[in-house]
This record gives structure tokens, C-alpha cells and sequence, in this order.
């Protein structure tokens, strides 16, 4: 194979590789998902404490019912 066929076909490699965008989107739904992510952390754990302190209320006045 001579160097000019070489660098054709790297060349057109090249061009096809740089076109392609189809992994674009994938990388971006990864973004957007891993910063959903962390805007909900957070929010999780002051639900999850707020739902604990209402369980240990209903638990305690259950227990003072009896």
C-alpha cells in the first residue's frame, strides 16, 4: 500500500469520524441526567427527614394512645 492511498483513507476517516454526531446526543442525556442528579440528592434527603420525623410522631402518639 503506498503513503498517498494511506493518507486517503485516514483522511476520509478522519472526515467521516468528525461528521459523525450521533454520540453527541448520548453525551448530553449523560449531563443532564448526572445534574438532575444532583439538584434531586439533596432534595431526597430532606424529604426522607420529614418523613422520618412523621413516622416517629405517629409512633409516638400511638404509643401514648395505649
Amino acid at each position: 500500500m503506498n503513503t498517498d492511498k494511506l493518507k486517503q483513507i485516514v483522511s476520509e476517516s478522519f472526515r467521516a469520524f468528525h461528521k459523525d454526531e450521533s454520540g453527541a446526543s448520548s453525551i448530553e442525556y449523560a449531563l443532564i441526567a448526572s445534574l438532575s442528579s444532583v439538584a434531586v440528592i439533596p432534595m431526597v434527603d430532606q424529604v426522607s427527614d420529614r418523613v422520618s420525623d412523621l413516622f416517629d410522631a405517629v409512633a409516638t402518639a400511638l404509643n401514648n394512645a395505649s
